[in-house]
């Protein structure tokens, strides 16, 4: 489990509260460090337990109950002990409840400091042993038994529900007037959880049968009497004869019972009243319900905004129904919808809550708005992309003219030359410009040129070996999935990919820490599909996670847009994650991430599963730069482009045609095509681009063999006409070594 997703739930508690999974301590808030005086680590280093915290003669009985409570999914347990705390000796009662998070078993724990609830009981208690004779004008009954359940006091009132005389009920037990055998043992069970737990009895119903054989149903709240020293000596209670009053209840619950809405009634902030859909919806039954606080079960971060709103629909200001969360029982959360009204109720001002469970609606509300930006996010990177694709085209262009006209003047220019270094200074900033432009090209879905099923693992692995021998800082946390899928994709460009992704981690933490990788196989179902705007089906994902400084909402919304970036000026170009998002787009995939200031950022790809196994062959190293005297037609509409290439070629012994245009390729190309060994045909051209021109090409000489070249890289149009049958592909600006390489090839085939 992790704890981040545990500590924004916990932490705001103002009351102590834990988490622990078997004897393991996973979380403690703010809150219980404070009440205990002792840090997690203190917990985790002896195995945690409450009984520690407890007084030496408590301590063996609170390990008992403490572990009974462990483990137990949907049980709530609760009790009470003696604490010797950071802030003295005092008396905590402690919640223990068992829940699943993430398909794990869990133990959530509160911890209530009572201590000014024991001793105004203590000191109530005084107060009734002094004031007996007010008993006696108590409208309600008031009575005490033993620890036997016989009656030991009783005042007129509980005399007159009855009906005896005084002397043959005192000493009486309570079971001789109970409708049944069944009912007796009800209430004995009440009273020997009471006594057991200490905890008081509230608003217990159960029918008696007076001396007249009428049958009068009362409700009671008990709790136990203690002596001085604590000792536990019998029950006290109030008792009110509500015969009447559960006549009309038991109506009002018939039709109730029907409504299609949860309705329940609150009277000073305490539950009187569910009906079955309460029930349905929150995972409690009607008892464990009744008599409890409606807050406990909402959503601690929405209690202000309830009892805010609450408190505005009661006097009018507010006229439509509010929306909130509440916990289940399973610790699920749910959305509801609600509005209060308020009513009399037992002759006193209540609160009538009429909801309606609206989580599906709220949970198609959301998918329907992560639908609604997926399209607009993927329809601004698509506008952004289109034009950085054509920027990075035309710059292409420009490079290659520079490209080209540097290759033909250090062909006739000496090593020991004064211009001859920096003619090779202006060809290093040619190709550094040329990884420029990839990375935008990269951004708009391109960068593939040679695409083949990989093994993931060791394509990561190989790449965070480098990565760490020179970020020593950096501690690197890896866990591959043992059987990873392959997934077909562009070697170089992936590597591109997830370097920009390393780096951009390690700038995350310019004080060291800790980068993690991972990759599993996952399944993507239809309705998670739709969610990442994938296809379902069979994935590879990997994650990368640092523990940096982390990102805001806003940060996260813009991190993909190219040029965009956090840095200061001189550290980047703001387009590693704008090319990583682009290369894993056009591999079929699509990056994710999750970050929160200070708590460090995860990236995750998911990439289709290759339907081919295995893993290619790798790529062999090219030879020297080799010349030939084959004739070759260039075809281009740049006129510098044109030129340039041609020297080139005619520099490595070639027989040049130009053309500058598709129909003059054609005308060229009707006229030489038995000489003409090989064709390098750009894809872009005015009036008829570089597929149309192949087409025409192939139906003159079907085996024609044509290298296609675009300042665009293999992808999209360009993987469309190499699809019809051409040979090869060669990306702008070029070097005369790689241009060499890639008609030897050619015509090799």
């Amino acid at each position: 489990m992790d704890r981040s997703l545990i500590a924004p739930f916990l932490e705001p508690w103002t009351t102590a509260s834990f988490l622990v999974a078997g004897e393991r301590l996973v979380y403690a808030n703010r809150r219980f460090r404070e009440l205990t005086g002792q840090s997690e680590d203190d917990f985790r280093a002896q195995g945690f337990s409450l009984a520690p915290l407890a007084v030496p003669e408590e301590r063996e009985e609170v390990e008992g109950l403490f572990r009974r409570a462990l483990g137990e999914v949907g049980r709530e347990a609760r009790f009470e002990f003696t604490a010797r705390t950071a802030e003295g000796k005092r008396r905590l009662e402690a919640t223990l409840i068992g829940v699943t998070l993430g398909g794990e078993a869990f133990t959530w724990g509160i911890l209530r400091d009572v201590t000014a609830m024991k001793e105004a009981g203590e000191a109530l208690r005084l107060s009734e042993e002094r004031y007996r004779t007010i008993l006696e004008e108590m409208e309600d009954g008031y009575q005490e038994v033993d620890l036997k359940g016989n009656f030991t006091f009783f005042n007129e009132s509980f005399r007159r529900i009855l009906g005896y005389p005084r002397e043959e009920l005192l000493g009486s037990n309570y079971s001789r007037y109970a409708v049944s055998e069944e009912e007796a043992q009800r209430v004995w069970r009440a009273y020997n959880e009471m006594f057991r737990t200490g905890r008081p009895l509230r608003r217990m119903e159960w029918t008696v049968i007076d001396r007249a054989g009428r049958r009068r149903v009362i409700e009671f709240s008990a709790s136990l009497i203690r002596d001085a020293a604590g000792h536990r000596r019998g029950f006290r209670g109030i008792v009110r004869d509500v015969t009447d009053r559960k006549e009309v209840e038991d109506q009002y619950r018939l039709i109730a019972g029907g409504a299609q809405t949860g309705i329940y009634i609150v009277q000073d902030g305490l539950i009187c009243f569910i009906n079955p859909h309460i029930s349905e919806y929150s995972g409690y039954t009607e008892e464990e319900m009744l008599g409890s606080r409606i807050l406990f079960y909402v959503h601690p971060e929405d209690r202000a905004m309830v009892r805010e709103k609450a408190k505005k629909m009661l006097s009018g200001e507010l006229k439509t129904p509010y929306e909130y969360r509440i916990v289940t029982k399973t610790g699920e959360v749910r959305w509801l919808i609600e509005k209060v009204t308020p009513i009399p109720f037992r002759g006193r001002p209540a609160v009538l809550g009429n909801t309606m469970d609206i989580t599906q609606q709220k949970e198609e509300e959301k998918r329907r708005k992560n639908l609604e930006n997926l399209l607009v996010q993927a329809q601004k990177m698509e506008a952004i992309g289109t034009l950085a694709g054509g920027v990075a085209h035309d710059f292409n262009n420009l490079l290659m003219g520079i490209q080209g006209l540097v290759s033909l003047m250090l062909l006739r220019t000496e090593p020991g030359h004064p211009h001859y270094n920096r003619l090779k200074a202006i060809e290093e900033q040619v190709q550094s410009g040329a990884m420029l432009t990839r990375q935008l090209l990269g951004f708009a879905q391109g960068g593939r040129y040679e695409v083949r099923p990989t093994d993931m693992n060791t394509l990561i692995g190989n790449l965070a070996a480098v990565f760490a021998r020179t970020k020593k800082e950096i501690r690197l946390r890896e866990d591959y999935a043992e059987d990873l899928w392959s997934v077909d994709v562009d070697r170089g460009q992936m590597e591109q990919a997830l370097l920009n992704l390393l780096i951009n981690a390690w700038q995350a933490m310019p004080g060291g820490g800790d980068l993690y990788l991972k990759t599993e196989n996952i399944v993507i179902d239809e309705e998670i599909a739709r969610t990442k705007d994938l296809l379902p089906g069979p994935y590879v994902r990997i994650a990368v996670t640092d523990t940096g400084c982390g990102m805001d909402e806003k940060t996260k919304q813009r991190v993909f847009e190219p040029f965009f970036t956090t840095r200061e000026m001189g550290r980047g170009t703001g387009l590693g994650l704008s090319s990583v998002y682009g290369i894993v787009k056009g591999h079929g995939g699509v990056v994710n991430v999750y970050s929160e200031l200070g708590h460090g950022t995860t990236f995750s790809i998911y990439l289709p599963a290759s339907p081919r196994d295995g893993e290619a062959r790798e790529t062999p190293v090219p030879g020297e730069t080799a010349g030939g005297k084959e004739t070759v037609l260039v075809v281009d509409d740049e006129e510098v482009i044109g030129d340039v290439t041609a020297g080139m070629l005619e520099h490595l012994g070639y027989r040049v045609l130009t053309a500058r245009s598709g129909s003059e390729a054609l005308e060229i190309f009707a006229v030489n095509r038995d000489r003409i060994d090989v064709v390098i045909l750009d894809m872009i051209m005015p009036g008829m681009g570089g597929g149309e021109v192949f087409d025409r090409m192939r139906t003159m000489k079907p085996e024609v063999k044509v290298i296609l070249s675009s300042g665009y890289s293999l992808n999209g149009m360009a993987k469309e006409i190499m699809d019809r049958g051409v040979r090869a592909f060669i990306q702008k600006p070029f070097t005369m070594d790689g241009l060499s390489r890639k008609i030897r090839e050619v015509l090799r085939d």
